[in-house]
């Protein structure tokens, strides 16, 4: 398995986000229906997904210069 193979980038980068936007559905629900902790999970949502996304730069970035090794 090669960092090239998109199992590497579904497991990576789509399932982590997919966490991180059930945690923003989560909370738009918690606000919704006037829960105090709706606002930690939007937070914490977007927080996760920010990481995967500085993941991916990196990750990218790090392929980018280090292919040919």
């Amino acid at each position: 398995m090669t960092a090239n193979d998109p199992q590497v980038l579904y497991m990576i980068l789509v399932v982590p986000c997919l966490f991180g936007l059930t945690l923003v559905g989560e909370g738009i629900n918690k606000l919704v229906h006037e829960e105090s902790n709706g606002v930690i999970s939007v937070v914490f949502g977007f927080l996760f997904i920010g990481l995967v996304v500085f993941a991916y730069i990196f990750f990218s970035s790090f392929l980018v210069t280090n292919a040919g090794l």
